[in-house]
């Protein structure tokens, strides 16, 4: 089924088909928002008269890039990359300029080249995107030819209708139009989640899938999120939805594309793996196929149909390029490409036009197809029409993002924090604990996610506020999530149950340790497995140890407030009440906690003993 044409800018792209239908109410409209080109083979009827029996299709992708406009600052804008000698080199790398060059110098020469995404394109974003709902990162994607993308659990902080308003278009319901005379135009790419169905119809909330077309060639996309994305996105983003089997979702779908005689599929799927290295170039299948990642990612390919060739997955945040054996034992690439803009993936797949497949091995080698990540070097020249999107709104933000809100005396990690207490993460522990104080003077104590800290504030200037002054934009870009900052009762008992589940449950293959307010001290063993990892008796407040039979006064973000990232027991605190948000909280102990002549220290992150 062709997707309605409506009058949208040229595009560079021949063909688009958008397959599959259904959705909610409010956005079964969305069909008619994709490009005018969608469903048009631009070779005509002229086929493969003629030419080569393969053809290689370069397909260029990238994941989680959260808004990142302009080149994330610190530790969070840079790649390790592994040298020759076996050591390491850090680069400074993202940033919607340079991506834009990146992609545009990587398709030259190549006359077949689609470029996909895997989620988490919008949401958790800087100010300069996220203070406009993240229009101008849908801008932007739409000026650097993205073709399509899968939704990811960020999308989904705003809701559906939000997500909705990001494919279709419209000024946004609350906040108005941003720009005088100017409407936001939705997304040229289409959205897939193929297993996001509303609740009440069981039928899928976008499209599952979307097949592009070229002189010919045709290559199916099914685009989906990770199954517990309920599990760490706030219950109103998603009401009314279930979200359905990765592995059970995409062979469902691979099946119908292959009866639709599209032979050649690629999945788009937001969850990840973490790689054996940091490194972004080293060997994911060393010493054999797949062995360098481990992570959701592996059982997951391991269980999708060889129908599909290919995998492009995020999530994670994580650099690879691997080769993961599909159920018949075949090698099948599966790759992610970091965060934030800062890396590429170039992977080729050579489409066999008499067989309509991917042609996964070569010939001559019997090696899978060649895939590589690239990084998104600063170093080269900047795309003009990026400098001007960045700075039309910036100028926008610029009255909000440009105020001084506190001082620093030196970086203070959070995002890009080497160890599981991040300075950053008891900075914000301790501001969440002197609002709860301000709301409730016996409040003892203050938890904070780790998902929640998505930079590092960083001494040096990033524009003309002077070094070591924190702008309220930078605070923006550590806390974008507009979370409140709550306060809940807890037996003692419930917060050690709480902590145990840093490491137990659905936290245990990938802990998220809680950064703490000063005052909660204990001892993680990380030679045992499980709760047993938190050591029970040495959970101390200000030296005493936690009484399970009495009763504490916790302070945490609403997210964290109704149990998610695997924090059930958080969720069932009494007497709740919710005060400012989280980012005014900060904002507000930075400002009385600090000045020009005394700026706030990196905090020594001594709170957790590590035993490792």
């Amino acid at each position: 089924m062709s997707a309605t044409p409506q009058p949208r800018r040229p595009r560079r792209r021949a063909t688009r088909v958008l397959a599959a239908a259904a959705g909610l109410a409010t956005l079964g409209a969305m069909a008619a928002a994709l490009p005018a080109s969608a469903g048009q083979d631009h070779a005509g009827a002229a086929g493969a008269a003629g030419k080569k029996r393969t053809v290689d299709v370069q397909l260029l992708s990238f994941n989680d890039f959260h808004g990142n406009l302009q080149p994330p600052a610190g530790s969070s804008g840079q790649v390790t990359e592994k040298q020759p000698d076996g050591t390491e080199k850090k680069i400074d790398a993202g940033g919607a300029e340079y991506l834009a060059t990146s992609l545009r110098t990587a398709r030259k020469g190549k006359p077949y080249s689609v470029t996909a995404a895997a989620g988490d394109l919008i949401g958790a974003s800087p100010l300069l995107s996220g203070l406009f709902h993240d229009e101008p990162t849908v801008e932007a994607m739409n000026k650097l030819d993205l073709d399509v993308t899968s939704v990811g659990n960020h999308e989904f902080d705003e809701g559906a209708r939000e997500l909705a308003r990001m494919q279709k278009g419209g000024c946004h319901p609350k906040d108005g139009c941003f720009e005088k005379g100017k409407k936001f135009k939705g997304a040229d790419y289409p959205y897939l989640a193929a297993n996001v169905t509303d609740e009440k119809s069981d039928k899928p909330i976008l499209k599952p899938y979307w097949v592009w077309k070229h002189k010919g060639v045709k290559v199916g996309f099914i685009g989906v999120t990770l199954e517990g994305t309920p599990d760490i996105v706030s219950a109103d983003g998603v009401k009314g939805l279930k979200f359905h089997d990765e592995i059970e979702t995409v062979n469902k779908y691979a099946k119908e594309l292959d009866k639709q005689g599209v032979k050649s599929i690629v999945t788009l799927i937001h969850e990840g793996g973490a790689p054996a290295s940091g490194a972004y170039n080293y060997d994911c299948d060393s010493p054999g196929a797949g062995d360098g990642i481990s992570g959701p990612i592996t059982t997951i390919a391991k269980g999708i149909t060889p129908k599909v060739d290919a995998l492009v997955t995020g999530h994670t945040h994580a650099a690879y390029v691997c080769t993961i054996p599909d159920p018949a034992g075949k090698p099948r690439m599966v790759t992610s490409a970091s965060s934030f803009g800062k890396l590429y993936t170039d992977t080729t797949l050579t489409y066999d036009r008499k067989t309509k497949d991917i042609v996964r091995t070569s010939v001559k080698s019997g090696k899978p197809a060649k895939s590589a990540n690239h990084v998104v070097s600063r170093e080269q020249a900047k795309a003009p029409d990026m400098t001007s999107l960045i700075k039309r709104w910036d100028k926008l933000a610029a009255p909000v993002a440009n105020k001084p809100v506190g001082f620093i005396s030196a970086d203070i990690p959070g995002r890009g924090a080497t160890t599981p207490e991040a300075p950053l993460g008891d900075l914000i522990a301790d501001a969440q604990l002197a609002h709860g104080k301000s709301l409730d003077p016996e409040t003892d104590l203050a938890l904070m996610n780790p998902g929640g800290i998505r930079s590092d504030l960083v001494s040096k200037a990033s524009g003309n506020e002077g070094d070591g002054v924190v702008t309220y934009g930078e605070g923006f870009t550590v806390q974008p999530f507009s979370n409140t900052v709550n306060l809940v009762d807890l037996t003692g008992a419930q917060l050690i149950t709480g902590l145990k589940q840093q490491v137990s449950g659905s936290n245990e293959a990938s802990p998220k340790i809680l950064q703490i307010s000063d005052g909660l001290t204990y001892t993680l063993d990380m030679t045992k497995s499980g709760a047993d990892r938190v050591v029970a008796d040495s959970i101390k407040l200000g030296g005493k140890a936690i009484d399970p039979a009495t009763t504490y006064r916790v302070a945490m973000n609403s997210f964290l407030a109704g149990g998610g990232d695997g924090f059930a027991e958080l969720g069932k605190g009494a007497k709740p009440l919710v005060g400012s948000d989280d980012l005014k909280a900060f904002n507000d102990y930075l400002t009385a906690n600090s000045s020009a002549d005394k700026p706030i220290a990196p905090p020594k992150a001594d709170r957790i003993t590590i035993v490792k």
